[in-house]
């Protein structure tokens, strides 16, 4: 496999510091280790934690950041993806990218995820020996410890090979880390898309088995031009999908991290309190081992005590039966007593962890201004259409929208809400969007309409039937021109823009 990741201390020295969203995430992992060091671990070395649940966590256990798995067979863009993301690597060649074992540079998405790439798999029995390790185990240890996978396929050439599916198979119980990358999109037409989109589901189906639909992301994820540019905006918003939920990975890990920590300390305690109790039930002197037979067998019975003692959830106890067997090898009498002074304040202080989370961002590389500037999503589409344009934008088509109100028979250069209602119904439209349209076009809210106002209706009800939402309020370039004085306009105008 191959790591990618960056080194903070000297990032931070060529890049001038972490970036914000990379540094709080680093600051909550820090407050919840040092939490863990000076106040959980003391708890669970003191009552044996380590010997009968799980061993002490270790730096790299907090340290580490959210990590993002990708999975796919030979060419289907595994390493271009990443180099998308990043906006580097180029310069260094594939003869370097094939070789390497862990790549550490400095980049601003690096700071908030780390990267792994796989080998390319390919089809046959051949591929699968000549690895020299199980590649299935090594994708399922992966997997465990991962926030994301991201699966790739070719949309050229979809194929799922043998060894695909068992790598996929791998993941099994790891469905919710797992998203789909239909790359290549491009390099077919829309029709050909959506027959290889159903053969796909249909595919992954077979082997991912789960009630839930798997998200899949279309797209060409790489800087070169489309091939095909009939589905453009389709591939501009799945990929604004996929980098936002990436972009929450940071958030999310950080959660992950806190509930763990949560249902560690929560379980540290229970462990203290039957450690304790058993040390307290203990004969001092003669009697001992019959002692310990009887409270071992009294276990369930110890446990429900402990639950209405302690109020403490009876899902927060360890497996009574592994418990009992455990139990069998130590000597009770040896056993510490309840210490208070480790336990009082620990799940409050774990509690308040939880107000440091980060916002759910990654910056840097492609992430970078997305959603900036004119090549953003959506820019100069739809509502935002004449958003540059010195003149009204409807003004360009008004004409055509006059020829229609002057037909309606208007009274005092206003047409009724009746009447503007049976013009507005031939759009087909459902009548909640049109009710929304009137709310935005009824400027000074007579429940008339001028035929600047009419215009504006008739552009929101083209807007919607060319496929773009409606905003809750209307921008400021789409306010008629005899409105902008009106105070209820100028209202509108100065909230827009606020």
């Amino acid at each position: 496999a191959v790591v990618i990741g960056s080194m903070f201390s000297w990032v931070k020295q060529e890049q001038g510091g972490r970036n914000k969203e990379g540094e709080m995430y680093q600051t909550v992992t820090e407050g919840l280790q040092s939490l863990y060091l000076k106040k959980l671990l003391p708890l669970e070395e003191t009552y044996l934690f380590h010997d009968f649940h799980s061993p002490a966590l270790e730096a790299a256990d907090f340290q580490s950041k959210p990590m993002v798995l990708l999975v796919g067979q030979y060419s289907t863009g595994k390493t271009t993806f990443i180099r998308y993301l990043l906006e580097k690597l180029n310069a260094f060649g594939n003869s370097f990218l094939n070789r390497f074992i862990c790549s550490q540079m400095p980049n601003q998405v690096l700071q908030s995820i780390s990267i792994i790439d796989t080998p390319g798999i390919l089809s046959g029995e051949k591929q699968r020996i000549s690895r020299g390790y199980d590649f299935a185990e090594v994708l399922r240890w992966f997997g465990e410890r991962v926030d994301r996978i991201i699966l790739l396929f070719d949309a050229h050439k979809l194929d799922i090979s043998d060894e695909f599916s068992e790598a996929i198979r791998a993941f099994k119980g790891q469905d919710d880390k797992i998203r789909v990358v239909l790359n290549k999109a491009d390099q077919v037409d829309t029709q050909q898309l959506m027959r290889v989109y159903g053969a796909l589901m249909w595919s992954l189906g077979k082997v991912i088995n789960t009630p839930e639909v798997v998200r899949v992301y279309l797209g060409s994820f790489w800087a070169k031009p489309l091939q095909n540019t009939e589905n453009r905006r389709l591939f501009e918003a799945e990929s604004q999908d996929l980098f936002k939920d990436i972009q929450s990975l940071p958030r999310n890990a950080a959660l992950r991290k806190l509930n763990d920590l949560i249902k560690r300390a929560r379980l540290a305690k229970v462990q203290a309190y039957i450690i304790s109790y058993l040390k307290k039930e203990m004969p001092s002197l003669f009697g001992r081992e019959k002692k310990k037979e009887e409270l071992i067998m009294r276990l369930p019975e110890i446990y429900t005590i402990l639950q209405r003692e302690h109020h403490i959830s009876p899902g927060d106890f360890p497996n009574v039966t592994k418990m009992q067997d455990m139990l069998q090898h130590y000597d009770f009498s040896k056993f510490p007593s309840l210490k208070i002074k480790l336990i009082a304040g620990l799940m409050s202080m774990i509690r308040d962890e939880e107000s440091k989370l980060p916002p759910p961002m990654v910056s840097g590389g492609a992430f970078e201004g997305s959603q900036d500037g004119p090549f953003g999503h959506g820019y100069g589409e739809g509502i935002s259409a004449g958003a540059d344009a010195e003149d009204w934008i409807i003004g360009r088509e008004k004409h055509r929208y006059d020829e229609i109100f002057y037909m309606l028979m208007p009274i005092n250069g206003k047409i009724s809400g009746v009447n503007a209602k049976k013009e507005m119904m031939n759009s087909r439209l459902p009548n909640t969007v049109l009710g929304k349209i009137w709310k935005l076009a009824d400027c000074d809210k007579d429940g008339m309409l001028d035929d600047e106002e009419f215009a504006l209706a008739q552009h929101l009800i083209k807007i919607k039937l060319e496929g773009y939402e409606l905003p809750s309020e209307l921008p400021h370039h789409l306010v008629p021109p005899s409105h902008r004085k009106n105070p209820t306009a100028d209202a509108m105008y100065n909230h827009s823009e606020d």
